[in-house]
């Protein structure tokens, strides 16, 4: 029989390897050959391919039953007959062509292949000889995978390049305002033509959080820029706006920033709410302390005048 691939030695995995491990073993050997991290490698290339081929057998049972049942009628090396079968193979002398029908890769080619006639046919009269006929099954399967992005990423959205657990590598047009738990669906992005739901993970910020639609950042102000009022600049998604500052202003006061959050399902957006903080200096010039000593000569302010004794 020509051609005839044994899919366990090209996983370097036993025949008897669980479905798990046929998956474990297939994600890391795509990932060392996949084309996109061999470039111009001809025999990374068709490595690849060999090794889809075998992962789409093997992975999936009926399809692997009837690749074992093949095997042992042509009683391949390691593919000892252990249970009785009257399948005949005998119509695919050529394993490519057994493939091909196992995966269903003759779709639309009907035309081509040429009758049988009872002149090709192999039985003899008053022998009885069963027929082992390769069930098609849609090769069309969802996938998933998990996507990771930066909150400026989530925000914005736009073109974003994923690779995949099976080795693939796709450059999808993200929606703008994703969150975490998201789930998004490409169509005709997963297998065979299947759909492709992508889970988002949004990740932490080391200035914004997010709550609900609005966007909370914690910024510091001076002792005399909280005491006089003033007009600063704060960052936001968008770049940094100016925002005034009253006199007076207490720590831990939340100022708002109306339409500055994240986008709504409604087209809205939602606030960014500004948390003050006081930051106190820790070493100053001479004329500043200077200053700072006038000051506490003639304040009249006393912080602990309320306390709760």
């Amino acid at each position: 029989m020509q051609n005839f691939r044994n899919y366990y030695e090209i996983l370097g995995i036993p025949q008897g390897a669980t479905l798990e491990e046929i998956k474990q073993t297939y994600r890391k050997l795509a990932r060392q050959y996949h084309p996109d991290l061999n470039p111009g490698d001809k025999a990374a290339e068709e490595r690849f391919k060999t090794l889809s081929e075998a992962y789409e057998v093997l992975s999936d049972p009926d399809r692997r039953s009837q690749y074992e049942d093949y095997s042992r009628f042509w009683k391949q090396q390691g593919f000892r007959k252990q249970r009785h079968t009257d399948a005949d193979f005998s119509e695919w002398d050529d394993f490519n062509n057994f493939v091909d029908q196992l995966l269903n890769r003759h779709q639309g080619k009907a035309a081509a292949t040429k009758p049988r006639t009872q002149a090709d046919d192999p039985f003899e009269p008053n022998k009885r000889k069963t027929t082992y006929t390769v069930k098609s099954r849609p090769a069309r399967r969802d996938a998933e995978a998990d996507l990771t992005v930066p909150l400026e990423r989530a925000y914005s959205g736009g073109h974003e390049r994923i690779r995949l657990e099976d080795g693939r590598s796709l450059e999808v047009n993200m929606p703008a305002g994703m969150v975490t738990g998201q789930r998004i669906r490409l169509r005709g992005q997963g297998l065979g033509g299947g759909d492709l739901y992508l889970k988002i993970f949004v990740e932490p910020h080391p200035l914004f959080q997010l709550q609900d639609d609005d966007i909370v950042c914690r910024i510091p102000l001076s002792p005399s820029e909280a005491i006089l009022g003033s007009q600063i600049e704060v960052p936001t998604l968008d770049g940094p706006v100016k925002m005034v500052i009253p006199p007076g202003v207490q720590p831990g006061q939340k100022l708002r920033l109306a339409g500055k959050g994240y986008p709504m399902l409604e087209g809205d957006r939602g606030d960014q709410i500004v948390e003050i903080a006081i930051a106190i200096p820790t070493v100053l010039d001479p004329e500043e302390k200077a200053l700072y000593q006038e000051l506490y000569a003639i304040e009249s302010f006393d912080p602990r005048a309320n306390l709760p004794l």
